[in-house]
């Protein structure tokens, strides 16, 4: 339950006791049964737009309820990542280490599909559209800002999840590969087994703004964390250098990828 579905939800109420409508009556109407509309207007469940549309007219709200529709749609991001991604629009550099998965700046579509629709708790489909399309959009970063420095350090582990199956998955080696030819982008592979001290600790994110402003990201189930601290900061970026040092050169790199790709 949100605010937003709690108010938009009581304003159907209102709006619908004023205008004299019972609920089995604007349940019928809208093709919902009763305890559907009682869960709407308590905000247990978000207000569809079917009935928002169908109290508007019935309540004669002459688009006061339509205008709810705005403020219910879904997020784009997790409200934990929003002033991480803030900042990542704004980078001049990004560097990054990923342990388990593909990070999404190098998500194909069917893959953050699959991915996304597999969070817990579910989302509803609406909002698995919404954050694939966001997904997708934040990629344009790679060729858009072409100043811009993206390094990425992938876990071989991130190459073996079989997100999606096997065709979904070698289609993301396939576009790893393309992304890695950009003059901006550098991707290279830490093969298991190496710096196991740090790599199995998690995934991070560095950034760097023009005004040399200097962050560390670090994310984990139902959480991140943004830290600005420069102690902070410097031990995860040293952690960061020590894993990069382990990892294969960028053209080995590929070479492994395409292996693995192989394999599939």
């Amino acid at each position: 339950m949100t605010e937003t579905w709690r108010y938009c939800g009581n304003q159907i109420k209102l709006w619908r006791t004023e205008a004299g409508v019972s609920r089995e009556e604007l349940g019928k109407e809208a093709n919902y049964e009763y305890e559907t509309v009682k869960s709407m207007e308590q905000g247990r469940r978000k207000p569809s737009a079917r009935l928002l549309q169908v109290a508007d007219q019935m309540c004669g709200a002459q688009g006061k309820l339509l205008a709810a529709l705005e403020f219910l749609k879904p997020e784009p991001f997790p409200a934990r990542a929003k002033e991480f991604m803030a900042i990542e629009a704004e980078a001049v550099s990004r560097h990054a280490y990923d342990a388990l998965l593909i990070p999404g700046l190098l998500q194909t579509e069917e893959y953050a599909r699959a991915l996304i629709r597999e969070s817990h708790p579910p989302l509803d489909d609406e909002t698995v559209e919404e954050r694939v399309r966001a997904r997708l959009l934040r990629q344009e970063a790679l060729t858009r800002r072409s100043g811009t420095v993206f390094g990425f350090v992938l876990n071989e582990a991130s190459l073996r999840t079989m997100v999606g199956g096997g065709k979904a998955m070698k289609g993301q080696l396939e576009h790893i590969l393309e992304a890695g030819q950009l003059r901006n982008v550098s991707v290279q592979i830490l093969p298991r087994g190496r710096c196991n001290g740090l790599a199995l600790n998690g995934s991070m994110v560095l950034l760097e703004t023009a005004e040399h402003d200097r962050y560390a990201y670090v994310e984990a189930p139902e959480t991140g964390a943004l830290h600005s601290d420069p102690g902070t900061v410097s031990a995860l970026t040293e952690a960061h250098g020590m894993i990069r040092m382990q990892a294969l050169g960028s053209g080995e790199s590929a070479d492994f990828i395409r292996q693995v790709a192989e394999e599939l």
